[in-house]
């Protein structure tokens, strides 16, 4: 009785395995097709270099501080000394929040790459799962992300439909 009922346990189990449909798609593939994604990047890369550009101007000026004080550091009184090292401090702090305010996990470019480049990503999320479900598949995979594929018959790859559901050929 218990070998009949693990036998038909197992069958059940391997019969849902085997019945799952999946699919396969390459969302880096289908953004680089996307041009809007490539002026977003461009923009993207524009805003960064000239947030990069304000942080260095700001570190450059804290680096002439330093060595002026380190060349001036002997003539100077030691209530001077504070002054000029409180302006250092002043000068460093003022570039650590600029860099934060830019380039941290909630900054500036975090931001616009949010407002430029997720509603492509949810135009794509959009097609794929329409995709998927005209082809009733169950689940789909991101071959661009972290998922490694040992082998892929190409017919399970449904960018190119993604791309053709978003208009893009």
């Amino acid at each position: 009785m218990n070998k009949t009922l693990f036998l038909i346990v197992g069958l059940v189990f391997g019969l849902q395995v085997s019945a799952q449909r999946f699919g396969i798609v390459d969302s880096e593939m289908i953004l680089n097709k996307i041009p809007e994604y490539g002026q977003a990047q461009q923009q993207l890369n524009q805003l960064s270099t000239n947030w990069q550009g304000e942080v260095e101007a700001l570190y450059s000026e804290l680096d002439a501080l330093k060595q002026a004080y380190n060349a001036e550091k002997v003539l100077l009184t030691e209530e001077m000394q504070k002054e000029k090292l409180n302006e250092i401090a002043d000068k460093e702090k003022e570039a650590k929040e600029l860099q934060r305010k830019y380039f941290g996990p909630e900054g500036d470019v975090f931001k616009k790459r949010q407002e430029l480049i997720r509603p492509i990503q949810d135009q794509i999320y959009s097609a794929v799962q329409d995709v998927a479900r005209r082809r009733k598949l169950d689940v789909v995979f991101d071959k661009s992300s972290a998922l490694i594929t040992l082998y892929n018959n190409g017919k399970s790859d449904i960018s190119d439909e993604v791309l053709e559901k978003m208009g893009y050929n």
